[in-house]
């Protein structure tokens, strides 16, 4: 976020989280990478660094800063900082919010304390084998019976994966209902039927585990639902514009970052006796990909204080997603292309933020769904 939009709370709270990264994530990320995943002490950590649901109402050990300035100062930091693994997003902005608005107050006082603390960590479960972007087609199924739901189904592609002790699953309480028939249910680490599968083999972001769930007839207490049975879906869209400008947010980063990479690389770099910056080729390319990065900012930075104040709308969040994450990974590919061999080599920054740059044009929804949706919003 541009500096005038930060209070000195924000900025002493970026400070903060960067000496933390600078320590605890840094030195530590390759080995983490070759892992597939990050400790769960790193979110114990995190968690009594305060780095962890900011949101959260101090009633339940949270900071109570409703404030999404801090979400994306977390974010943009784990940007700088390269450390595409530890999934605090998926856990602070997009799982913990769902108890937070829609919990009971004894499901608030059950979970909420644990994830801002980092003894558990969170997962959100929609993708299916068969259905990614389409939430309302999703097969997994939620029975009732006399004191329990009965969960089957598989899900795919999921963040946190392999360390979640809480997921919020998509499932049919309601199948011939369509839409209407979904609910959000939460499953925990030690339920009966409840089995993790492989740890998948992305393109990038390697030290994030992704991963796919399986449920067989795993026995979830009325207890686990999350607010009213069928309204899942609406819950799901009421909270996919905080997911999507979190993606946004993370986008824009790395853009900037990469840029800043680029234009120092360009400075040092020498080809037939001058700076390859001096060529007029690459003056132009720096020159586009630093106004379109000034544009992606001020569009994000605008929806920051939207959000804040409760006017984010469905299609201002997916116009976010979209452009960024297009802005993102073009301006990553013509960054690498700048720096030549160098930018194929691993031991370049450039190389990793370009295998981790991909997923961010599917997760969230794919960019052809956020089309989909801002064209809808327009009448069509």
């Amino acid at each position: 976020m541009r500096a005038d939009l930060l209070t000195n709370e924000h900025l002493m709270f970026r400070d903060a989280f960067r000496r933390f990264a600078a320590k605890e994530i840094t030195p530590h990320h390759p080995q983490w990478e070759k892992d597939g995943l990050v400790p769960r002490d790193l979110w114990q950590k995190a968690g009594a660094a305060g780095f962890l649901c900011m949101d959260v109402p101090e009633t339940y050990g949270g900071l109570g800063a409703k404030d999404f300035r801090y979400n994306a100062i977390i974010s943009e930091e784990l940007v700088r900082a390269a450390a595409s693994g530890p999934g605090f997003a998926v856990h602070t902005d997009m799982v913990a919010p769902y108890i937070s608005q829609f919990g009971t107050e004894e499901q608030k006082r059950r979970w909420l304390p644990g994830l801002v603390s980092g003894q558990t960590i969170a997962a959100i479960a929609m993708s299916e084998p068969n259905t990614g972007s389409d939430v309302a087609a999703v097969q997994t199924t939620a029975v009732r019976h006399a004191h329990h739901y009965l969960l089957n189904g598989q899900k795919t592609f999921i963040s946190n994966g392999i360390l979640n002790d809480l997921v919020i699953v998509a499932a049919k309480t309601n199948p011939q209902a369509g839409a209407k028939g979904v609910s959000l249910i939460v499953v925990e680490r030690n339920m009966a039927g409840y089995e993790r599968g492989r740890n998948l083999d992305k393109i990038g972001m390697h030290a994030q585990d992704t991963a796919e769930l399986f449920f067989h007839d795993v026995h979830v207490p009325f207890d686990n639902l999350i607010g009213q049975e069928n309204m899942g879906f609406i819950y799901l869209m009421q909270r996919l514009p905080q997911e999507r400008l979190t993606i946004a947010v993370g986008a824009i980063a790395a853009a900037e970052i990469a840029l800043e990479w680029t234009v120092a690389y360009c400075q040092q770099r020498t080809a037939f006796g001058r700076p390859i910056g001096k060529f007029q080729n690459s003056r132009f390319k720096l020159a586009e990909m630093k106004t379109e990065i000034e544009i992606g900012r001020t569009f994000v930075d605008h929806c920051i204080s939207l959000h804040n104040r409760g006017d984010l709308s469905v299609e201002q969040a997916a116009m976010a997603k979209w452009w960024t994450t297009d802005l993102q990974v073009r301006v990553i590919d013509q960054c690498l292309q700048l720096h030549g061999g160098y930018g194929y080599m691993m031991e370049y920054p450039i190389a990793k933020a370009y295998i981790d740059s991909r997923a961010q044009k599917i997760y969230g929804g794919s960019n052809e769904i956020m089309k989909e949706i801002i064209g809808r919003a327009m009448g069509f």
